[in-house]
């Protein structure tokens, strides 16, 4: 069945894009069994390879790769990327404005341009003129024009405060100073930007773009080929690109920065560069961080987000009239719990941890030898190990406290929502909030329980969390019983449901009109656990967040000895900001085999008839009825050893000409781990090919006049008969 995407996703997406780029089920993490990891020793490249370009690493790429870019290349590379919103990357393709970024960063806001009877999820969008491109109400793009050091600055205001909360006062003032002051000498949107964990900042300056059209959009069936099951794998069959265009004063932006297209594609001995915005890694944590990211964090995230994936699966199966609703959130909900898998397994493999720890080993050791560095630094390490310390003594509590709603089932939602009915009805009527007054108190009421309410679903929800707090607080703790009643699976939702008065409309609203006396002594499960959790987990909220300021000052001073010693030999974590990362085409070891540098669409039409032309794996009626000419040979998809992640999709790939060979849309499934460590053996990007992009375009989907421009640069001049259209390649 054809998956019908639409916008119930658009929270996941937010939620998966801030986390990674988007892109799967467990990570294979590569252990060496017969060392003992007392021994094992920190890589070259651990801490990744996405550097800043106001520190480009000029004598490593020439060392490495027989090509030093000078300024002007570094110039131009630079203003021809964008950030694409707040959530991925794009680049100037074209002089005329035409921007290039993935389908997936585009199709879940294709509604803001979808007009009656269409179904761009379902077709995909192409506008065949100039004047057919249309407008995406409030999307922008960001140029990066204007990069300052403004490190002495905050370090120095910092250096002046006493108490650790007085430094962070201080570091927020001095960059709230800063930015105010550059916003109004440049006239740019000018944001500081902390690197290396506050041991250097630098001041961005952007030039924003805010009238952004629509040229091409692939269909979501194909930019999303392959779902779930394909998420974050490898080998890759994705149209997972699309073009928009940028215009200024009603007229498609003419700029000099843009790059140029290679029909020729990747070559596999050259060296290639990702200019791009990577979400954020967490390369340069402590290893008391991580352990408490193993013990809580991840372990919790994974165990919740792998449960949906299973109950997901699960209604699909029971409930085959509601597939492409459940298919919808399986999508992102997979994603994530993919990376959630791959970070936990990474966090729980021995060797993997042994080379973080020799990391900070020697880290600590080079501060411990020099006597001002130790005097003003050594002492940090146990700093925020005491942090995390207390973070410990209630972590537990506040993850099982925690009711949220894009985890908790309803049944939670509902019952605060009666608690603060019965609080609301304790208070004079012109002291409540205008829902509960007289005159609105019976509309609100009637709206506590949700209208369309999936019982199916939320039962499944509520076993994942009954088997969740007993994750944290133990089996035989009050809370966890009190839920399950001392039973599991099916016959502890199923007695707590006998036990809660909260199960449908009638009873609620019954239970509404009784007064507030009667909802806060009732004995309904859900009610009681909110009203057990809800003092302490404020409590522990507010100590958790007192404790990651102070954690947080202590990690900007650990940010400053770590660029003592390494300087920028290292690159910092990614910040979402501007990075060039450098690799080349390279295949690694999976499965017992080998991977294929590169995919065909010989491969793409294999897969859809090895599966038997099911979703996700099923084709549109044009891709299955191409042009004659379609060279199946063409390079699809394909791998290289780049370091990226998060905001990175959507980032062009480029020769040292500055010519596009590929976009990149994933990783594989080995690159999750890359948010703590970057793993040059096995970590690869996956990218969509510039030849496959053209042949899509020219014997697919017929929008040759947007590979027209790609090949020559800029839009074609209009043709007469008697001048047929000849295009340069370039």
């Amino acid at each position: 069945m054809k998956q019908k995407f639409n916008l119930v996703r658009v929270s996941l997406f937010i939620l998966a894009s801030v986390i990674i780029y988007i892109g799967c089920s467990t990570t294979q993490i590569s252990k060496v069994e017969s060392t003992p990891f007392d021994t094992v020793q920190a890589k070259k490249f651990d801490t990744g390879k996405m550097w800043t370009f106001e520190h480009a690493p000029l004598e490593y790429f020439e060392q490495t790769y027989s090509f030093k870019p000078d300024k002007v290349w570094l110039d131009k590379v630079r203003m021809s990327a964008l950030k694409f919103a707040t959530w991925c990357t794009s680049s100037f393709v074209s002089e005329d404005g035409l921007i290039m970024t993935n389908h997936h960063c585009v199709d879940f806001i294709t509604d803001r341009i979808e007009e009656e009877g269409e179904n761009i999820h379902k077709e995909g969008f192409f506008a065949p003129t100039l004047a057919d491109e249309r407008k995406v109400p409030n999307l922008f793009v960001d140029q990066l024009v204007f990069i300052e050091d403004v490190t002495d600055e905050i370090i120095s205001a910092m250096n002046q405060a006493k108490s650790d909360d007085e430094k962070l006062q201080a570091k927020t003032s001095a960059i709230n100073d800063i930015q105010d002051r550059y916003n109004e000498e440049t006239g740019l949107i000018c944001k500081v930007t902390s690197l290396y964990n506050g041991g250097k900042f630098s001041l961005y300056g952007y030039k924003r773009y805010d009238d952004v059209r629509a040229v091409y959009i692939n269909e979501s069936e194909m930019g999303l080929w392959g779902g779930d099951p394909d998420n974050f794998t490898y080998p890759r069959y994705s149209a997972d690109f699309a073009f928009c265009r940028v215009y200024v004063n009603d007229a498609p932006l003419k700029t000099d920065n843009y790059y140029k297209w290679s029909s020729a594609g990747a070559v596999e001995s050259e060296p290639l560069f990702v200019i791009g915005n990577p979400g954020s890694t967490f390369r340069l944590k402590t290893m008391a961080q991580l352990e408490y990211y193993r013990d809580y964090t991840y372990r919790n995230n994974s165990f919740l987000f792998r449960g949906s994936v299973n109950y997901l699966n699960e209604l699909i199966k029971e409930s085959p009239e509601k597939e492409d609703e459940y298919n919808n959130t399986l999508f992102f909900v997979g994603n994530t719990a993919k990376v959630f898998d791959g970070m936990y397994d990474f966090l729980i493999d021995e060797y993997s941890m042994a080379r973080k720890k020799d990391f900070e080993r020697k880290f600590k050791a080079s501060v411990k030898a020099d006597e001002k560095l130790n005097q003003k630094f050594g002492h940090l390490w146990q700093g925020i190990e005491n942090t995390r310390k207390e973070l410990r003594s209630f972590a537990a509590e506040l993850s099982a406290y925690n009711i949220n709603q894009n985890n908790a089932p309803g049944y939670f939602s509902i019952a605060n929502n009666m608690i603060e009915l019965a609080e609301q009805l304790e208070l004079p009527d012109d002291a409540r909030d205008p829902k509960y007054s007289k005159d609105n108190i019976e509309q609100t009421i009637e709206a506590i329980f949700p209208e369309n309410f999936d019982k199916p679903k939320e039962d499944k929800k509520l076993n994942l969390w009954i088997e969740y707090v007993k994750l944290n607080l133990g089996a035989d703790n009050s809370l966890t019983l009190l839920l399950s009643g001392g039973k599991k699976g099916v016959d502890a939702v199923n007695d707590l449901r006998s036990r809660s008065l909260l199960m449908n409309k009638k009873d609620v609203v019954a239970l509404a009109k009784k007064g507030s006396e009667s909802i806060l002594n009732s004995k309904d499960p859900f009610i009681q656990f909110a009203l057990k959790t809800r003092d302490d987990y404020s409590k522990y909220s507010k100590m958790s967040k007192e404790i990651v300021a102070t954690e947080q000052s202590l990690e900007n001073q650990l940010g400053q000895a770590l660029f003592g010693v390494y300087g920028t030999t290292i690159p910092p974590d990614a910040t979402f900001t501007l990075r060039i990362s450098d690799g080349k085409m390279e295949s690694y070891e999976y499965n017992g085999t080998v991977a294929p540098t590169f995919t065909t669409f010989y491969g793409m039409y294999d897969r859809y008839y090895s599966n038997d032309k099911k979703f996700p794996w099923s084709l549109p009626e044009r891709w299955l009825n191409p042009e004659d000419n379609l060279n199946l040979s063409t390079p699809y998809n394909f791998i290289t050893t780049h370091d990226i992640t998060g905001g990175s999709s959507g980032s062009a790939v480029i020769n040292s000409k500055a010519e596009v060979v590929g976009l990149a849309f994933d990783g594989n499934i080995q690159s999750i781990p890359g948010n703590f460590l970057y793993r040059t053996e096995e970590n690869r990007m996956v990218s969509v090919s510039s030849q496959a992009m053209l042949e899509i375009m020219d014997k697919i989907t017929s929008a040759k006049r947007i590979s027209d421009e790609l090949r020559l640069g800029k839009i074609p001049e209009l043709k007469t008969e008697a001048e047929p259209a000849e295009v340069e390649v370039q």
